[in-house]
């Protein structure tokens, strides 16, 4: 799962002024390999100058169209998705990791549900995803999305949806909420908050009728949305949240305690991953596992460092360690001992962490 392939840009469509869709080209032979699950995202790897970087993208495709493509939005200050919008063409090759994330639901033919989906700006992507594999998966479900922008000029995959929403009349309801451009029904003006929210639950929508919902977007909004939906009744198990990683770029980091020098304060960190073991030293407040073990020069898989994307999910199987920001794992996962390396800290003197074990 840490592996790298390369794969070559098939396609490069402008969706608006800023946000393209790349679809790649995936060989027969890793065919296998790049099979996803509706609301999963890909680690891009490239060499921007004399500097690797690291972006995770999701995947907007439905699992039915077996077609491998992601959206990226250029975002201000933004190194890889400003040079992806203005660089990258058709027969340039990315470095690409195989599909993560958790950002989705068993599906069943036979269910007959109702989901909800906010999604603001880019958070659309993930979205897009799940809504077309549920619609095709489930013949007897209905979705209903609540899509927050500034303006229409601004919205990505708009042609996509209005032919979705053509497509699957009586299944699917599409909504737009608009900050900057007035709209005819004044309850979808503005920004999804909490208290938009809470107009929408009680004038519009009746969540006691909605089985699952899905919130992709910025922490506040996302925040927002999730309390507004558990004030209304609906169990906290029920909502399934992804935060984009640029969302969190300006997250400070808790400060660690502060030890003295010598030895008494090392921790012995064992990493297994792909079936090989490695081992390394590290103080135990000054960086994060992820860190340390790049330091060491074992490459352990990674993308936001922000606690956001997941890609550093593993479990520690042995010793303790503090987790300062979780953005992308469940209680219950916490609860197994999964961690994200890149905002863990050991506080044992020995931590052993398994990135093979998957559940």
């Amino acid at each position: 799962m840490s592996t790298f392939h390369p794969l070559t840009v098939a396609q490069v469509k402008h969706e608006t002024r800023d946000a393209i869709a790349v679809t790649f080209a995936v060989p027969p032979q890793l065919k296998e390999t790049f099979q996803y699950r509706q609301g999963q995202h890909l680690t891009l790897r490239t060499m921007i100058g004399s500097e690797e970087v690291r972006r995770s993208y999701s995947i907007c495709a439905a699992v039915q169209d077996d077609q491998l493509r992601v959206a990226i939005k250029r975002v201000a200050g933004g190194l890889f998705s400003t040079w992806a919008n203005q660089a990258l063409k058709p027969g340039m090759t990315l470095d690409v990791m195989p599909p993560e994330g958790r950002f989705n639901l068993p599906l069943e033919p036979e269910s007959r549900r109702h989901y909800l989906a906010f999604a603001a700006g880019s958070g659309i992507t993930p979205i897009l995803s799940i809504v077309k594999t549920t619609l095709l998966a489930e013949p007897h479900s209905r979705f209903t999305i609540l899509y927050g922008n500034r303006a229409s000029s601004s919205v990505i995959f708009r042609d996509e949806l209005a032919e979705l929403k053509d497509s699957y009349m009586e299944r699917l309801n599409l909504v737009y909420v608009m900050s900057r451009e007035q709209q005819d029904i004044e309850l979808f003006n503005g920004r999804i908050t909490q208290d938009k929210c809470r107009q929408l639950f009680q004038r519009w929508l009746r969540v006691e009728d909605v089985d699952y919902a899905f919130v992709c977007g910025p922490e506040d909004m996302m925040h927002g949305v999730s309390n507004a939906l558990q004030e209304a009744g609906m169990p906290k198990e029920r909502i399934r949240i992804e935060l984009f990683a640029a969302a969190a770029a300006g997250a400070v980091r808790e400060p660690r305690t502060h030890y003295g020098a010598g030895t008494a304060h090392l921790t012995e960190v064992t990493v297994i991953m792909d079936g090989s073991h490695a081992s390394f030293t590290m103080d135990k407040d000054k960086e994060s596992l992820l860190d340390a073990g790049l330091r060491a020069g074992i490459d352990m898989r990674y993308s936001c460092k922000g606690g956001v994307c997941s890609t550093c999910r593993c479990k520690v199987v042995e010793g303790t360690v503090d987790m300062d920001v979780n953005y992308a794992l469940e209680d219950y996962e916490v609860a197994r001992g999964f961690v994200l390396s890149c905002q863990s800290f050991p506080v044992t003197d020995k931590v052993v962490v398994d990135f093979d074990v998957a559940e």
